[in-house]
């Protein structure tokens, strides 16, 4: 089977939520001055490619709680492209770019493309769903994948006047205890069916993790 690296890198400086704190990778040893390596990571749970439980918004599950197998998904992919800053997916679209009902698989992964504005301004005015959208979703026990930093819309200076405050994506997907994989990169790579595993860190009540989310679809190489 190949396999695809959906993950973006963890690297000091890398684009966070609006408000988070920065990520810090940096040396904490070094083998000129300590005869060893070693590295700290200062990072908040939802940095880079990641999964978000339910216990992210309510009082729904957290990721530890979730057994290992949840975080392998057979995934559809929904390509919407093209589309352009904070466009709205609604239910429509998303159903019209699906080749297969979301009944017959664990993951929705819906490509914008967005993540080639990875690193500037950009980024933060991606395409979201809408709240109908999810709730579909949702009622068919399907999780969901995005290229983008938010399957919502994320507040920035050029946010239109029309758009929905809050977290309702979030929301309707957490509320049927579903997960959201965030920040997948290279979408564009997959056939329309593909296996996800997308294992988080496991820590305590965890509402986020990193996440190496890696693809596996039919024969070839790895990428």
């Amino acid at each position: 089977m190949s396999s695809f690296d959906l993950s973006h890198r963890l690297a000091t400086g890398m684009p966070v939520y609006p408000g988070t704190e920065p990520v810090s990778v940096e040396p904490s040893a070094t083998r000129a001055s300590d005869g060893y390596r070693t590295t700290r990571l200062d990072l908040d749970s939802h940095a880079g490619t990641h999964v978000d439980a339910p216990a992210h918004l309510t009082a729904g599950p957290s990721l530890d709680e979730f057994p290992v197998d949840r975080f392998r998904f057979d995934a559809v992919a929904a390509d919407l492209r093209p589309l352009e800053a904070r466009d709205p997916i609604d239910l429509d679209a998303l159903r019209a770019a699906l080749a297969v009902d979301p009944d017959q698989v664990d993951l929705v992964a819906v490509v914008t493309g967005w993540d080639r504005h990875w690193g500037d301004d950009r980024y933060l005015d991606h395409p979201y769903l809408t709240a109908e959208a999810a709730a579909w979703l949702a009622e068919r026990d399907c999780d969901l994948g995005v290229d983008t930093i938010n399957p919502d819309p994320t507040p920035t200076e050029r946010a239109g006047e029309g758009e929905p405050d809050g977290f309702p994506v979030h929301e309707r997907l957490f509320g049927a205890d579903r997960l959201i994989v965030e920040n997948l990169r290279g979408l564009d790579r997959l056939p329309e069916r593909f296996e996800l595993r997308a294992y988080p860190l496991r820590f305590e009540s965890a509402d986020a993790s990193p996440v190496r989310a890696v693809a596996y679809a039919g024969d070839g190489e790895s990428r």
